[in-house]
């Protein structure tokens, strides 16, 4: 259970820095000072901390370029889309295809609860993000849910890597650690290269201390995920985290303006009954 109360904790900081990024000026430069205040954080703890085991590697150097692409996904969705619209899709799509490829590959197996929560966590997502429908040239045309959803592939697929390097890594910290030390500087070169202008011109101080925030409020999310993911099946680990939706919706009636109406709150519900089912075992 604490475990679990954590995951859910953690699928809170990730809505948070989502939303911090979503409404930032210039979202390019709000990642790269995302992972600035990743690799600043992390960097230092590196010599403290004992090396990933080697069959951890592979796994650290291929989530590292898939949160890349991840990132691409994300930034074109929120350019396309709402907030409460996209969030949710591409964090609700992830879980049961975690579910599917963990049961297939990895021989992990669900209990009928636990499946019918994993489930009922990916319906009551889908409805918080279909609700109000499908309007071509309006904030939630079909390009945001197909962007959104290869988003959620993405998520599927470093969530997957990550489960499996964290338990090879020896360590929750060591892997978390590494990852960020890597992942954050690649990121800055990486949108360096594509918005070198932004990012050379001066910054507010504003901007530069909620891009850092983000990058440790992000880091502490994901840090909280990669320590569960020792403890649980993946596909509870997964679902459990996408309940940060509910603060993505409320986020995005309160910041965003978007509307929270009753199909919404429903979908809550539903969310949240299947947390329980996750968790009663």
């Amino acid at each position: 259970m604490t475990a679990a109360l954590a995951v859910i904790f953690a699928g809170v900081l990730h809505a948070t820095w989502n939303a911090m990024a979503k409404g930032a000026a210039d979202r390019w430069v709000s990642f790269a000072l995302i992972g600035a205040g990743q690799a600043l954080l992390t960097l230092p703890l590196l010599p403290f901390l004992p090396a990933p085991d080697a069959a951890a590697v592979p796994y650290l150097a291929a989530s590292v370029a898939v949160h890349l692409v991840y990132m691409g996904l994300l930034l074109k969705s929120y350019e396309l889309g709402d907030f409460s619209q996209v969030y949710p899709l591409a964090r609700g799509s992830a879980p049961l295809a975690v579910a599917l490829v963990a049961a297939v590959f990895l021989g992990e197996r669900l209990s009928w609860a636990q499946f019918g929560g994993v489930a009922a966590v990916c319906g009551g997502l889908g409805v918080l993000a279909f609700a109000g429908g499908l309007r071509p040239g309006s904030r939630r045309e079909p390009k945001a849910v197909a962007a959104a959803l290869l988003t959620g592939a993405s998520i599927a697929s470093y969530t997957l890597l990550d489960g499996i390097g964290v338990r090879e890594a020896g360590s929750a910290a060591s892997y978390t650690a590494w990852l960020f030390a890597i992942e954050g500087p690649v990121t800055v070169a990486a949108l360096w290269a594509v918005r070198r202008s932004a990012l050379h011109r001066g910054l507010a101080v504003r901007q530069v201390a909620t891009g850092l925030g983000g990058g440790v409020i992000a880091m502490a999310g994901y840090g909280i995920v990669l320590w569960a993911q020792t403890r649980g099946a993946l596909a509870s680990v997964a679902a459990l985290r996408e309940t940060g939706v509910i603060s993505g919706a409320v986020i995005g009636a309160v910041f965003f303006g978007e509307h929270l109406g009753k199909s919404r709150i429903a979908a809550a519900c539903v969310v949240a009954a299947g947390v329980v089912l996750i968790t009663a075992h």
